[in-house]
């Protein structure tokens, strides 16, 4: 038992250390910066809320449907509203109303609107693609800044290696007598120097560091530790590959920049098309139904009473050239017989529908319709300007891309034979320095040649690969370590 409680708190106690150990690779680093990168939650919001302009764009081609119900009461004089006489008494009132109308034709102005958000829409999803590609190549360059930094701290490093072993050699051969202490002392300052010259590069890959993790939006003080992936086992693609003009002609269909201005050129030209079409006229049909209610006492008139008079009815008949006036009956109105309808029965005798048609003719409305379709009309000129700015500037992007990578190749290749020039002059100076043939200072000098021949190795093998990268994201290859 104790064996096996042994082993488990081993394996937890591995397991704890190796996830504490996890180190970031570029991928785990790009993916975490587009979930927490707030300029990229802030384009998908954006993108959401197109998307939902869009949804409710598509609405209005649906008839609208609405129900209104009131009720009240009223005292003193007031209109009864089921018979629109003054009443003075109290009555409790209610009403039931339901309306729907439909655009039936506008000469496809909701149409174009609706087709206008649904790029809008696509748009606003490409421009999200874009934010998240510039948070990825921004998360790249400051993973190869801290990669940069760490390979050049290894390098002084070195140095201060190299230093220690000669000055410990050195000691040795001054304490035997066969170097004078100078020596000693001008290796402990070069000692010195490379200390500092370490605890810069030091200071360096920690500010890197720092500047990555505010990219992915980490706390300071979270431990980190990137993974190094050794340089030259980079999949890079040939610069033949990645000529200018053929970059170019891929970016301009893959780049979400320029995909996004296409569709916000070919949004704003159907919203002038949708603005043209409020200046026609509409065609649309509404209908409704409803009733009315009210408590009001109403009465009810008893038949007509003979008084057992005759009146004159104001016509006269002429009888042997004698005019006699017409009599008529006189009758007197019954007494009026109060009665209360029932709620149900008054709602269905004071029922009504409507049915119309309307036709809307814009005549004049101080331009504001003409200004809506010149104010479209400028805003596809605007966009147009963009679209043309954009790729010029993406032109230029990948044209100084593809010279930095050349250059950055030529960098390359003269640095690497730097390297091994300073390499073998050490050596050859060692080795003198050895046989006392040769000064500490002039020992130094070929050491301090050899430690800046590396670190500028180190520096172009960066730079080259961080520009076939530039390229390869432009080609829509995206970036990988």
């Amino acid at each position: 038992m104790r064996i096996q409680l042994t082993l488990l708190i081993s394996s937890l106690l591995f397991a704890s250390t190796a996830i504490a150990q996890e180190k970031w690779t570029l991928q785990r680093a790009v993916q975490h910066a587009l979930d927490n990168n707030i300029s990229v939650k802030q384009a998908d919001i954006q993108a959401r809320l197109s998307a939902l302009n869009y949804e409710t764009s598509k609405l209005s081609r649906i008839p609208t449907l609405g129900v209104s119900v009131g009720g009240g009461i009223n005292s003193g004089r007031s209109i009864n509203p089921t018979t629109n006489l003054y009443e003075t008494d109290q009555l409790f009132y209610s009403s039931f109303n339901l309306q729907t109308g439909v655009t039936l034709f506008n000469f496809f102005s909701i149409k174009n609107n609706i087709e206008g958000n649904k790029l809008e829409s696509e748009a606003a999803r490409k421009n999200f693609e874009m934010v998240q590609n510039d948070v990825s190549l921004n998360v790249a360059t400051a993973y190869l800044l801290v990669l940069n930094a760490m390979a050049q701290e290894r390098a002084v490093r070195l140095s201060v290696e190299l230093t220690k072993e000669n000055l410990e050699n050195t000691r040795k051969r001054v304490a035997a007598g066969d170097l004078p202490e100078l020596n000693v002392a001008e290796l402990e300052t070069q000692l010195a120097t490379d200390s500092t010259n370490l605890i810069n590069a030091q200071a360096t890959v920690f500010s890197n560091l720092l500047q990555l993790k505010a990219i992915l939006n980490l706390d300071p003080s979270t431990p980190f530790e990137i993974a190094e992936p050794s340089v030259e086992d980079i999949p890079v693609l040939s610069l033949a590959e990645l000529e200018p003009e053929y970059v170019f002609s891929v970016a301009v269909n893959r780049m979400p920049q320029q995909m996004a201005d296409s569709l916000r050129i070919e949004a704003a030209r159907r919203f002038v098309k949708s603005a043209r079409g409020q200046m026609l006229p509409s065609l649309s049909v509404s209908g409704g139904l409803g009733s009315q209610y009210s408590s009001i006492q109403q009465y009810l008139a008893s038949p007509p009473i003979f008084t057992g008079n005759y009146i004159p009815s104001g016509a006269k008949v002429n009888v042997n050239n004698v005019e006699y006036e017409v009599l008529t009956p006189e009758y007197i109105q019954g007494p009026l017989t109060p009665f209360r309808n029932s709620f149900g029965k008054q709602f269905g005798d004071n029922f009504r529908q409507s049915l119309g048609l309307t036709l809307s003719i814009p005549i004049f409305n101080q331009g504001q319709i003409k200004a809506g379709v010149r104010r479209a009309e400028m805003n596809v000129e605007s966009l147009e300007l963009t679209r043309q700015q954009d790729l010029l500037t993406l032109k230029q992007n990948i044209y100084t891309a593809y010279n930095d990578a050349r250059s950055a190749i030529q960098r390359l290749n003269s640095s690497r034979k730097g390297v091994e020039t300073a390499e073998k002059a050490y050596y050859y100076a060692q080795k003198r320095y050895e046989r006392g043939l040769l000064s500490t200072i002039d020992l130094i000098t070929n050491q301090n040649n050899l430690n800046r021949a590396r670190i500028e190795y180190i520096t172009a093998q960066m730079d080259y690969v961080f520009r076939l990268k530039l390229l390869e994201f432009y080609k829509g290859e995206g970036i990988t370590l």
